[in-house]
């Protein structure tokens, strides 16, 4: 996996139409007997690319994974194809018509700006890195769109584009990086390259302080099927504002500056609102839609006694309010006869699974159960989703 260009030859493209689907069982008698006629290291890296495109079927979908080349650290670190297209098309709306895609990985973020007719610099420093994305932009038919650089980003001359696209590493020998300043590059240089453009955008972990936040920027987190993604500071738009948008939709929720919504005994209803919408600290915005007030004023679980549908939240029916006791919820659940429990957990030490062993449940009925706080009491509240 040092180099891909065996896999660009004729005979190594054949070798991976030849190794599609294998299943990890069957590897070994694949390739036994593929090695009687291709030399074995070819073989073995046919078949350790064709199990990275069945992982990266689940960010790219089928068709276009498995036609793309990758890299393990690629596959895990690239951007979700609908979270890159959505990306694409607010540069497409904002009239960008070129972009320098600093830190560019695989590709995947320049493959959406050059499908929404956008010209890319795609910049990486890491040799084979450099090489999966330049195959990628061939293989989709993207190359006079997609310029692939191998180069250092903070050398490299963005004037000229239109805005610039910076993903810095946020992985390290030792895992996920949490201080932007440790990011590769730093998220300050990041920032300054930024400034230097028209437009920008930084895809950084959701995971940001808001105090980290530069004043110039737009600060927008995304989540996708109810997974928080990333969040992006968007240079060039609106400084300062806040907004958390969802996908499929897409669906954008912007901060109205509102106060923390009052506390309330718990309703007949109880929101979990989307992650993004937390991340962003948009729960205010998200309860006055729904005529809703929190359960405890560190808890992110608004309460309201009528039920309105909302994208930015999913909404439980409560039929219980115990204080935290796992016999009373196990008798509660044997009454109930529940067998498909769902535990979920916001302000508890409990581990959802822990409970799970406890309360053993059993029979034909399903349940929810939050282990949370009311007003600053542990509180178990049993309900089904509306």
């Amino acid at each position: 996996m040092n180099d891909l260009a065996p896999l660009l030859t004729p005979e190594g493209r054949a070798l991976l139409d030849a190794v599609r689907g294998t299943a990890p069982a069957d590897e070994l008698a694949v390739a036994t007997r593929l090695r009687r006629d291709h030399p074995a290291e070819l073989v073995s890296a046919a078949l350790g690319q064709a199990r990275l495109r069945q992982r990266a079927e689940a960010k790219f979908g089928a068709e276009d994974a498995r036609r793309m080349y990758f890299t393990p650290n690629g596959v895990e670190q690239s951007t979700r194809a609908s979270v890159a297209a959505y990306r694409a098309e607010r540069l497409r709306d904002l009239g960008v018509t070129s972009v320098a895609d600093l830190c560019c990985g695989i590709g995947g973020d320049a493959i959406a700006l050059a499908r929404a007719g956008i010209r890319v610099l795609a910049v990486d420093r890491d040799p084979l890195t450099a090489a999966a994305a330049r195959a990628n932009a061939d293989a989709l038919g993207l190359d006079k769109l997609i310029d692939v650089r191998e180069a250092d980003v903070m050398e490299v001359d963005t004037a000229g584009y239109d805005a610039v696209f910076v993903d810095p590493a946020r992985r390290g020998g030792r895992g996920r990086i949490f201080d932007p300043e440790a990011y590769s590059p730093p998220l300050s240089w990041a920032v300054q390259a930024a400034l230097k453009a028209p437009h920008a955008a930084l895809k950084i972990a959701p995971g940001v302080p808001h105090e980290a936040i530069p004043a110039e920027a737009e600060a927008e987190w995304i989540s996708d099927g109810g997974d928080v993604k990333e969040a992006v500071l968007w240079f060039g738009t609106a400084p300062g504002a806040v907004r958390a948008t969802l996908l499929p939709g897409p669906r954008t929720l912007l901060s109205r500056g509102l106060p923390n919504p009052e506390v309330r005994p718990v309703g007949r209803y109880l929101y979990e609102p989307d992650g993004a919408v937390i991340r962003a600290h948009l729960v205010a915005e998200a309860a006055e839609e729904l005529d809703g007030g929190l359960i405890d004023p560190t808890i992110a679980y608004v309460t309201a006694d009528t039920l309105r549908p909302t994208p930015y939240a999913s909404a439980y029916e409560i039929t219980d309010q115990l204080n935290f006791n796992v016999k009373k919820l196990k008798a509660l659940l044997r009454e109930r006869e529940v067998g498909v429990l769902t535990v979920k957990k916001r302000g508890s030490a409990v581990e959802p699974e822990e409970l799970r062993k406890k309360v053993k449940p059993q029979g034909p009925n399903a349940a929810t159960v939050f282990l949370t706080r009311v007003a600053g009491a542990p509180t178990m509240l049993v309900g089904q989703p509306v």
